[in-house]
């Protein structure tokens, strides 16, 4: 299924755990110490630098991109790291994150509450997955380098749904599947 961002309420009631997708727009990348810094800012009331309204984020750090490419490798980052953060971001209007591994009950509790969405990218397809970011530039926090905020502007990147706003984790579904079939 192609999808195109914004990622809104519409378009995630849509969305299946298991469900594949491209997903093209624009994107932001963040990891653990820009997720610390927009909930510490959260927790003060005070803005953000970017606006999470019906946002995706990436969890992932780039390598530095080589000559003539936008962007060097760009694979996920074990979401699990973000989770005590993800809740807040949530709740800032946050509507897709992309990473890899299973996400903490808080976390999917929150994704169902906020009608939000999980997407796992393939760990281990950087490369590959740097080829489907068309553009690259950092909008917060530069000093956290290869940890700062990007926004990426994506065509056709390739996703697959883990946590839906129906409370599924394909995860949880794949091992009883595979339970079953044991017997």
């Amino acid at each position: 299924m192609k999808l195109e961002n914004p990622l809104t309420e519409k378009k995630v009631k849509k969305l299946r755990a298991g469900d594949k997708v491209e997903l093209s727009g624009y994107i932001y990348t963040a990891r653990d110490q820009a997720h610390k810094k927009l909930n510490d800012l959260i927790k003060k009331n005070k803005k953000l630098p970017i606006d999470l309204k019906d946002a995706v984020i990436y969890y992932t750090g780039p390598a530095p991109s080589r000559e003539g490419q936008v962007i060097g490798s760009c694979g996920p980052t074990t979401s699990y790291r973000m989770d005590e953060y993800t809740p807040a971001l949530l709740e800032q209007g946050l509507r897709g994150m992309i990473g890899k591994g299973p996400r903490s009950e808080v976390v999917k509790k929150a994704i169902k509450k906020n009608k939000a969405v999980y997407f796992a990218a393939v760990g281990g397809a950087a490369a590959l997955l740097s080829k489907s970011i068309m553009e690259s530039k950092i909008v917060a926090y530069p000093e956290l380098q290869t940890e700062a905020i990007r926004l990426l502007k994506v065509k056709n990147f390739p996703v697959v749904v883990i946590n839906d706003i129906y409370g599924q984790d394909l995860y949880e579904i794949g091992q009883n599947k595979y339970k079953e079939e044991l017997g």
